[in-house]
């Protein structure tokens, strides 16, 4: 095969067949692919792990199942073993009877095929199934540094931006493949210049905005660029602890989603952001103003797709990205106090909250878990996209506080504030400098 890449003699050899014809494919698929990009070179994967964001065992990806096969069968398997996005069905989780045998033999039907296949390719272990893998508690947490072969489009950003590895946004096989062969190619967000920042986003809020919301307002604004976002630490501080990264979770999630960002950069804040400062901005770069009005021109600009707007939910989800241990502690707190207030003993619509089977397991270990169950609150593993993703789903009048969930499907985007309002039946106020609820 002919390319003007600049390879060396062990990827050259690979490309030639010197492990065999399956790996000298999937080389050949890595090198045309960074062709597109303008890549010259390729660099070797140095993370721990890896992370796949095909998951999910729908009926129609019979060319996937094949090529997994494929590689398995010529031991052409992951270098790394790998994390993967969450399951995709929860028997906990409220669904009609209909939904049940759609999910379970039509859509989902391969799913238990398809985890087999999974393990084989080199899972982590059997319930290494989540959005967030770059959680403590999952342990695929890259190094600053780290050259990454993934996909999910919010752990990506996740992983450049609060942690300060480098990744491209790859699709589902393309980070598998450069996984297997351990190089993928050098562009993009795996250069110092694609790393530089093209917006300087201040934030001029009066009070600490909604991740998701500004997360929001950020991706529709710059697209696929990168920002460097000013104001921010005024309400996060200059410390990542378990707030601040919580809060960019959710922020990083957004914006990738209701964008394309891949990496965005906070002043005083981000790792790259707190060592370089400005110095990573472009020259002459673009500016966004957001303040409170900025916010609420973006909020009452979404759409609501339920068949009848005013309807009554039926169903609230909260995880997408799945949450936090220390998301699921506030949130328990919250909902306890709002019930409180209401003089209610549970949620008045089923609720469900989403997290990582690892972190799942480490809230059972704490007094919260029995707390939050005896408010009616489910808790769960599940991808609430892939749950809401098909026509049946649709159909329902779903809330979430999730600008990503909302993005994908039918789901009704709400404020937290909102949202508790909506599933306890008691308004909880803003209060403080600080903003957010207490």
């Amino acid at each position: 095969m002919e390319t003007n890449m600049k390879l060396t003699e062990e990827q050259e050899a690979i490309l030639n067949g010197s492990q065999g014809e399956t790996m000298a494919k999937v080389m050949k698929t890595l090198v045309r692919y960074g062709e597109l990009f303008g890549a010259e070179t390729m660099v070797p994967v140095t993370s721990r792990y890896n992370h796949l964001v095909t998951s999910f065992g729908l009926k129609a990806l019979t060319p996937v199942y094949e090529l997994m096969d494929q590689l398995i069968a010529t031991g052409a398997v992951s270098s790394q073993e790998f994390s993967a996005d969450p399951r995709p069905l929860d028997r906990h989780v409220p669904s009609s009877p209909l939904q049940d045998i759609v999910f379970k033999h039509f859509m989902y039907s391969k799913q238990d095929f398809y985890e087999d296949q999974l393990k084989k390719l080199g899972l982590m272990e059997e319930d290494a199934f989540t959005c967030t893998c770059y959680m403590d508690e999952v342990g695929n947490t890259p190094k600053p540094g780290d050259v990454l072969s993934w996909s999910e489009s919010s752990a990506v950003v996740y992983a450049n931006s609060v942690l300060g590895a480098r990744c491209n946004r790859n699709s589902g096989i393309i980070d598998l493949m450069g996984s297997i062969v351990g190089y993928v190619p050098y562009f993009g967000l795996l250069t110092d210049e694609g790393r530089k920042a093209q917006w300087i986003v201040e934030v001029r809020t009066e009070r600490k905005p909604e991740a998701q919301l500004l997360g929001s307002a950020v991706g529709m604004k710059v697209m696929e660029d990168v920002p460097y976002i000013k104001g921010l630490d005024k309400w996060l501080g200059n410390t990542l602890d378990d707030n601040a990264k919580t809060y960019l979770k959710d922020f990083g999630a957004a914006t990738a989603s209701n964008g394309a960002v891949g990496l965005y950069h906070v002043e005083h804040l981000t790792p790259e952001a707190a060592e370089q400062g400005e110095s990573l901005l472009v020259e002459n770069p673009k500016r966004y103003i957001i303040d409170d009005a900025e916010l609420k021109r973006v909020y009452d600009s979404y759409p609501v797709i339920w068949k009848k707007k005013d309807a009554k939910p039926k169903l609230c989800f909260m995880g997408c990205p799945h949450m936090s241990l220390n998301q699921l502690m506030v949130w328990t707190r919250r909902v306890e106090k709002g019930l409180k207030k209401a003089d209610r003993r549970k949620v008045q619509i089923p609720t469900v909250f989403t997290a990582a089977p690892a972190v799942i397991k480490k809230f059972q270990e704490t007094p919260y878990a029995e707390r939050l169950k005896r408010t009616g609150v489910i808790l769960s593993y599940i991808c609430p996209l892939m749950y809401m993703n098909n026509p049946l789903s649709t159909s329902m009048p779903v809330i979430t506080s999730s600008n990503k969930l909302r993005t994908y499907t039918s789901a009704k985007y709400y404020t937290d504030a909102e949202i508790l309002e909506q599933i306890t039946g008691c308004k909880l106020n803003y209060h403080g400098k600080g903003g957010g609820l207490q």
